[in-house]
């Protein structure tokens, strides 16, 4: 990887999961649209009707789940920090480990597109605290802050 100040834009879905473990179904990020080193990163997920959690939630009235609302953020988080910091062996993963003040003002349905803003507050001890927020049309959707814990892999 590139270090970051070299980091072009946007990043596509193809850079993106060359950065995250997440697939299918569960790479919720499409592309990262801004990014400033170690402070901020603005992505961006699309909201399709053939997204596999609008058969069950709710038939007849999709509605995507907050939660995943949450994942979207989280990984966005997680773009932030790998694009900010250069490789290095042992390939770090970085895990949610709290959610606080988590608020959802509006459903976010299919043909949305969800802007992904995330913000590093700090970080102590290999652990990274995220001011997070998520909209639609320039209207906030949700938000949060997050925590999250790297973890090499074994």
């Amino acid at each position: 990887m590139n270090e970051p100040s070299t980091i072009s834009l946007p990043v596509d879905v193809e850079r993106i999961q060359a950065m995250l473990p997440h697939r299918y179904p569960f790479l919720l990020v499409d592309r990262v649209v801004a990014f400033t080193p170690n402070t901020r990163l603005t992505a961006l997920k699309n909201v399709t009707i053939n997204e596999p959690f609008f058969q069950g939630h709710f038939p007849g009235h999709p509605v995507m789940p907050g939660v995943l609302i949450i994942e979207a953020l989280a990984q966005a988080s997680g773009l932030l920090v790998f694009l900010s910091t250069p490789r290095r062996e042992g390939h770090p993963l970085y895990y949610l480990v709290k959610v606080d003040n988590a608020k959802f003002s509006r459903l976010v349905v299919p043909g949305d597109q969800l802007r992904l803003e995330v913000e590093l507050k700090r970080t102590l001890r290999r652990m990274g605290l995220f001011a997070c927020r998520a909209l639609v049309d320039d209207q906030q959707v949700a938000e949060a802050e997050l925590l999250c814990a790297e973890r090499t892999e074994a």
